[in-house]
């Protein structure tokens, strides 16, 4: 049996637009590139029906397994381009680990 994917979902609010696109955004490709990441969701517009939060952008990135997804997390290589991204947006982030057999089970 395979490995269970990894996630990053992130909340994204972007307070500085310029600083987020201009810094962060061409510096973080390369490292999600190196990592094997790909973009699920990349956009604005959520429609939140519960829970009453204002979320601006989504992220929801994928990774072979939730181990590579800190292992990018935790890197040196984004380590260094991080702070681009505190500057310039308030987020919420997690990272996630999939359904092994595709269900819902807890415990």
């Amino acid at each position: 049996m395979s490995r269970p994917k990894g996630y990053i979902y992130a909340e994204v609010t972007v307070t500085d637009l310029a600083t987020f696109n201009g810094e962060y955004a061409p510096r973080v490709a390369p490292v999600l590139a190196r990592y094997g990441a790909k973009f699920l969701i990349a956009g604005g517009n959520p429609d939140v029906r519960e829970g009453g939060r204002d979320v601006k952008r989504i992220v929801f990135l994928e990774f072979d397994s939730a181990d590579r997804a800190r292992e990018f997390y935790d890197s040196p290589d984004y380590q260094d381009v991080i702070g681009h991204r505190f500057v310039s947006a308030d987020t919420h982030l997690y990272i996630l680990e999939g359904s092994e057999n595709g269900d819902a089970r807890v415990g």
